[in-house]
């Protein structure tokens, strides 16, 4: 993985802090926004650096949580009102692009 630069993190936070309730955004989105080159980068800013942040509410493209947090994100966001079938978030109706359609919390 690259060296990533403290303005890279510090995008990264602002993008996943201004995800509102009831909308997720892709990793891929937010390395997007970011300027990053991977969605890995996102993964490792997020496990690195993200206890404050509304983490549960970056998901994979897949819509599907990772195994080891499947239980508690999936609580959290039908919390929030995200629809779930079948364990998987339902990303046509809550995605948020914080680089195209959606920055205002208006989901794609």
């Amino acid at each position: 993985m690259a060296a990533v630069t403290e303005d890279q993190v510090e995008a990264v936070r602002a993008l996943v802090a201004a995800i509102p309730p009831g909308a997720v955004s892709t990793y891929g989105d937010l390395a997007a926004a970011a300027g990053l080159s991977s969605p890995r980068i996102v993964g490792w800013i997020m496990r690195t650096d993200s206890a404050d942040l509304p983490w549960h509410r970056v998901v994979p493209a897949s819509g599907r949580p990772s195994p080891g947090l499947r239980a508690r994100q999936l609580t959290r966001l039908r919390e929030e009102g995200i629809r779930i079938v079948d364990d998987r978030i339902d990303l046509k109706s809550h995605r948020m692009r914080p680089d195209g359609p959606g920055p205002t919390g208006v989901p794609d």
